[in-house]
């Protein structure tokens, strides 16, 4: 009997199996968080009204924690540290139904970093939408609750946005975007070339996208742009698979200077008319820049016909307790730029 030979059409069954396997892990993880994520609650919640009820203080939760240990062999998440964090789990989020239903959305594990490090309940939700949306793991979350990223998401984006696209566009452009990009993952603390900037981000493409935040996908670096016999090069290029369009980003390792501007606003011409898809929506330029003055770039921006947004970003802030005083102060390199 011979073997059967499969075409193309087989291939495609193969690959649609794959991926409504991959969707039902997926399906089945949640499920098991969420039921997690009620346990807890559930059990906060028992604890708090228990406490009321009967006049009960702190003991009450150590010797939970420690009867449990004894029935179980173990206290298999159920310590008295963590006894105390589903109790205050629920205290903090009782009054807040939204938030309440969000916290289902992400581990445990999250959840109590993002109770611990923020303070404020807007902080929370952002945190908790962000990582919700983006799949942050816990050491990411942590890197983005040290580098402010909350602070910087209420801060004003300069960009022209609202000018070079359709609103709707325009808004979910403007949400992509953040004011300040923290490359702390990089490890670098002193002013480095663009192109080993360029480098390191590339060898670090992941924890860089993530930064980026949801559905960046990576391209290229130094992506070759043609016209006519001319060649131009990016230094990163990206799709964004919400905004779905092409994303080029270029470094600066100084300040920023409104020539930055009209060179980017160049380049997402020569993208939007040879190598955007009938599909996709108009290129937009990020430029990341080392400081800026705004006045300067709302100047430089009123000319730019694309879409193009100008951000600052951060090395680490945390020098080594050994080069302190030896490299220079981020007040000391603005100087310099």
């Amino acid at each position: 009997m011979s073997t059967p030979v499969f075409d193309q059409h087989y291939l495609q069954l193969l690959k649609e199996i794959k991926a409504k396997i991959v969707a039902a892990r997926i399906r089945a993880y949640r499920k098991v968080n969420q039921e997690h994520i009620y346990l807890y609650w559930d059990l906060g919640k028992t604890i708090v009204e228990r406490q009321r009820k009967y006049g009960w203080g702190q003991g009450v939760v150590e010797k939970l924690a420690k009867d449990l240990k004894t029935e179980n062999g173990s206290t298999e998440g159920f310590s008295s540290h963590n006894l105390w964090r589903m109790r205050d789990f629920y205290l903090t989020y009782k009054d807040y139904p939204e938030l309440a239903q969000l916290v289902l959305e992400i581990p445990w594990g999250q959840n109590v970093l993002i109770l611990q490090k923020s303070k404020t309940v807007e902080e929370r939700t952002y945190y908790i939408k962000a990582s919700a949306q983006m799949g942050w793991s816990r050491n990411v979350l942590l890197n983005q609750i040290k580098a402010n990223a909350y602070l910087h998401s209420t801060q004003k984006k300069q960009h022209n946005f609202k000018s070079a696209l359709p609103e709707h566009l325009a808004e979910q452009a403007n949400e992509s975007m953040k004011s300040v990009y923290s490359l702390d993952f990089l490890g670098l603390t002193e002013p480095v070339k663009e192109r080993q900037l360029e480098q390191e981000l590339v060898d670090k493409v992941k924890n860089f996208i993530l930064e980026l935040g949801y559905g960046f996908c990576f391209i290229g670096n130094q992506h070759k742009l043609m016209l006519g016999d001319n060649e131009y090069y990016i230094d990163l290029l990206f799709f964004n698979r919400k905004l779905r369009s092409l994303v080029a980003v270029e470094l600066k390792v100084g300040r920023f200077v409104p020539e930055y501007a009209g060179k980017m606003d160049f380049y997402l011409h020569i993208l939007n008319d040879k190598y955007r898809m009938k599909d996709e929506n108009p290129p937009i330029g990020i430029i990341l820049c080392a400081g800026k003055d705004e006045l300067e770039v709302e100047y430089a921006l009123k000319s730019v016909t694309q879409p193009v947004g100008v951000s600052e970003y951060q090395l680490t802030n945390q020098l080594p307790k050994t080069l302190k005083g030896v490299i220079p102060t981020q007040q000391e390199m603005k100087r310099a730029f």
